[in-house]
């Protein structure tokens, strides 16, 4: 690999090595930026397997393939059991007629999926990557979402559920690394669900496969393999549009989804060890309709001590070409949460 970077530089015209070098101050991780830590088994569903988070997303479409014989599963490459190998098994199990591979053609899966769920039947659409669901959002915000409201209630694609790998794993670069949800989320009439762990994954997958609205499910794909824990074999459901308090606290209130909750819970530990400050962590798990009971609980906007934080990337088109996109870890958290208090 250096002689490899050497050669590049070496057939590179003078002066551009130096304006592909990294920003400067940019962080370079070396690690994962969090540390999963599972949610206690549960008990109320029945036996329990230890699952990663893709053989949780598996689970969740094998027992829907099992229960409702109109559902069909399709995207690129899911036949062999898709590049995270989501699908695996799935093909030999119901056959090619209900597990199958379309061209590689974003828009076309997902307008096939809305004439599919138009009928009557279950549609399961695989996007490869988040990072590639915009040639598909004419199809999602102009059709999906607007459907039943053009046809007076007449005709609906509430049976579509749009799967897709999403985040940063740490080597995918611009186009393997995007978390796209802020476009779909000022989109009435479409559901947008990210969960943040196997448990989670399978509950929240089989209801939005079973809700009555077309929905955008993203998996965060380093978690895929990442994340194990207890997850129950049979089916069940977690409500959409319920979010989750996962830690209650008294002076800060903090939300995050999917990938980013396991970040916060660590800024919360933080900020209880070194600033004394009592910490709400909040996992949002919906994030269109979200669940504003939850998070407003208190009435927190009269009685605000401090401006609202949000903490993201960094604002560059373009970070150094060899870097994986640049996301909040817990240190740029933990610093935004005690400039908060010291406002």
């Amino acid at each position: 690999m250096a002689a490899a970077g050497r050669a590049l530089r070496a057939a590179l015209p003078a002066g551009l090595w130096g304006r592909l070098a990294p920003l400067p101050g940019a962080p370079r991780r070396t690690a994962a930026h969090f540390s999963f830590q599972p949610d206690p088994a549960p008990s109320e569903y029945g036996q329990t397997q230890k699952m990663n988070l893709f053989q949780s997303i598996t689970s969740a479409l094998d027992n829907a393939l099992a229960k409702d014989p109109t559902a069909v599963i399709f995207g690129e490459d899911v036949a062999f059991g898709g590049v995270f190998r989501c699908t695996v098994g799935l093909r030999d199990k119901y056959g090619k007629d209900r597990v199958f591979n379309t061209p590689l053609c974003e828009q076309g899966i997902v307008g096939f999926g809305i004439g599919i769920a138009v009928t009557g039947a279950t549609a399961i659409a695989e996007i490869q990557f988040a990072d590639y669901i915009f040639p598909a959002f004419d199809q999602i915000v102009n059709e999906a979402a607007k459907y039943r409201y053009r046809s007076g209630d007449l005709f609906n694609c509430g049976s579509l559920t749009i799967r897709a790998p999403w985040g940063c794993v740490g080597h995918g670069a611009l186009y393997h690394s995007q978390s796209p949800e802020a476009f779909f989320a000022h989109c009435p009439g479409i559901k947008i669900v990210i969960p943040r762990s196997p448990l989670q994954a399978k509950g929240l997958l089989l209801s939005c496969i079973e809700d009555k609205n077309p929905c955008i499910f993203f998996e965060p794909k380093i978690l895929y393999r990442a994340a194990v824990e207890q997850v129950p074999v049979e089916p069940y459901k977690i409500p959409l549009s319920q979010a989750e308090v996962l830690q209650t606290g008294n002076d800060v209130t903090m939300v995050a989804w999917g990938t980013q909750v396991h970040v916060i819970k660590e800024v919360a530990a933080m900020a209880q060890e070194k600033l004394g400050v009592s910490c709400e962590v909040i996992d949002l798990r919906t994030i269109l309709p979200w669940d504003t009971d939850t998070v407003c609980k208190e009435e927190c906007f009269l009685n605000l001590e401090a401006p609202i934080a949000r903490v993201c990337g960094y604002d560059t088109p373009f970070p150094h070409i060899f870097e994986p996109f640049y996301i909040p870890d817990k240190w740029k958290c933990y610093d935004a949460l005690r400039r908060m208090i010291n406002y």
